[in-house]
């Protein structure tokens, strides 16, 4: 059998060759790369400043130290699931995940998922780059933050611009290294371990703070669902979905959890008076702080190197007939304009980008995860005739009505409901719009054959 020469991954040869493909479907001569890829993956990517700013919220929500570690652990087990989920599919149809959402939705119908992540892909970005700004500004004062954003816009577009192997071999690279640096940073957190565990706020509505954290948690991890089939898509066609999803799930929950856990403690040690978390970071890390900087710039870049990649794709779904690059080239200067706009308001704005950027999520997740491992409906013959409908109405009317019923329940700055109002400001969104999504997708479509390889 002929080598492909984008094979580079598996035989070593033109490592730093350009991805040549974007959104069509990966040939069998293609495929190469293992479950493992996943762990390292998602462990790199996850090692990050987002996950590591997340952990500053319970802080500002009041949540004591159990109910804290409670909500990280199920919100990102939800949310490492959904990734892991998604990841599985990506061999079985060599596709970009938002290209295999055509398949639930449609052709045109799928527009409007892709729109949505496009949007997010380019929010998650933005919240990245002006993480990563503050802290390369730590570390060269003499930059402007102008400087530092773009010298990150910079670096973080030629890796998606290189694409799916250097990425790959990039993340791999950052689990090792940022997972060591982290663990160092944890043992120098848990020196102080005895002003941690001297932490008791108050609230007045724990349980809806708790809700309100859990959800956050959740949709930090699960927003990559929408990513996931992105950086599985070149395995074989017969790799386990059990491996990919066990490792896509592991490598994410841990980074993520973990991150999580170290910026309530960075967060705690520092104080009311901390300008923000990276500035924090520094201080409480000591004569370690520098290399911490470094550590969070560094997790920074490995995720917006997905995030913009991913967006390309996503751009793709929607139809825009660009070459990759020019995409990532788009996607990069857009960001590169959010931060510069968004950089005073990083802090306020944090939680509530989180919760809406998720509320689109659940049902569209679930109309494919109960298309592909309930329905099983993922035979390719079946997927070609209904990726030639504009609509698959099945699927956009389960993901519209899933997502308005939830509409009661949201709670974010702009917009609370009736319903959660009544619930003290918890937020109930992402388990209401995923199980009337499902239940209503599995109703329109229980008649219809299921067909399976």
């Amino acid at each position: 059998m002929a080598v492909s020469p984008f094979q580079h991954a598996r035989y070593g040869k033109k490592l730093l060759q350009v991805e040549p493909y974007g959104v069509e479907v990966v040939s069998t001569a293609e495929r190469h790369g293992s479950a493992r890829s996943q762990f390292t993956l998602w462990l790199g990517s996850n090692l990050s400043i987002g996950s590591f700013a997340l952990g500053a919220l319970p802080i500002a929500l009041g949540i004591p130290w159990g109910y804290t570690l409670i909500a990280i652990i199920i919100g990102n087990l939800i949310g490492g699931l959904v990734v892991g989920a998604c990841a599985a599919m990506g061999p079985t149809y060599g596709l970009p995940q938002l290209m295999i959402s055509r398949y639930s939705f449609g052709r045109i119908g799928n527009y409007l998922p892709a729109l949505l992540n496009y949007l997010s892909t380019i929010g998650w970005f933005t919240v990245n780059n002006i993480l990563g700004a503050f802290g390369l500004r730590i570390l060269f004062p003499s930059l402007s933050y102008v400087q530092a954003a773009a010298l990150l816009v910079i670096v973080q577009g030629l890796l998606a611009m290189y694409g799916h192997n250097l990425i790959h071999l990039y993340e791999r690279i950052m689990a090792v290294v940022l997972a060591a640096i982290f663990l160092i940073g944890s043992v120098i957190a848990l020196t102080h371990f005895s002003t941690l565990a001297l932490y008791q706020p108050k609230t007045d509505s724990l349980w809806a703070m708790f809700a309100i954290m859990l959800a956050s948690a959740f949709s930090y991890v699960g927003s990559w669902g929408p990513y996931a089939s992105d950086y599985s898509r070149y395995l074989e066609k017969a790799t386990s979905r059990k491996s990919i999803l066990k490792n896509a799930f592991w490598g994410s929950f841990i980074a993520s959890a973990w991150l999580e856990l170290v910026g309530v403690a960075v967060s705690i040690l520092a104080g009311t008076g901390s300008s923000n978390i990276i500035v924090s970071l520094h201080t409480v890390m000591g004569g370690f702080g520098v290399i911490a900087v470094i550590a969070v710039v560094l997790g920074g870049t490995a995720a917006d190197a997905l995030n913009v990649y991913s967006n390309a794709l996503s751009a793709g779904a929607l139809g825009i007939r660009l070459p990759r690059f020019v995409l990532t080239l788009l996607a990069s200067l857009i960001g590169l304009i959010l931060s510069l706009i968004g950089s005073g308001q990083f802090e306020s704005n944090y939680e509530n980008f989180l919760l809406v950027l998720g509320y689109w999520l659940t049902p569209w997740v679930a109309v494919l995860l109960v298309d592909f491992y309930i329905l099983k409906r993922y035979s390719q013959a079946e997927a070609d005739v209904r990726n030639k409908k504009a609509v698959y109405w099945p699927g956009l009317i389960s993901f519209v009505v899933g997502f308005a019923v939830s509409i009661p329940f949201m709670s974010a700055q702009i917009y609370t409901g009736p319903i959660a109002q009544w619930l003290h400001g918890a937020d109930l969104t992402f388990y209401v719009g995923f199980v009337v999504a499902g239940v209503v997708y599995y109703a329109l479509c229980k008649r219809n054959k299921t067909v399976e390889f």
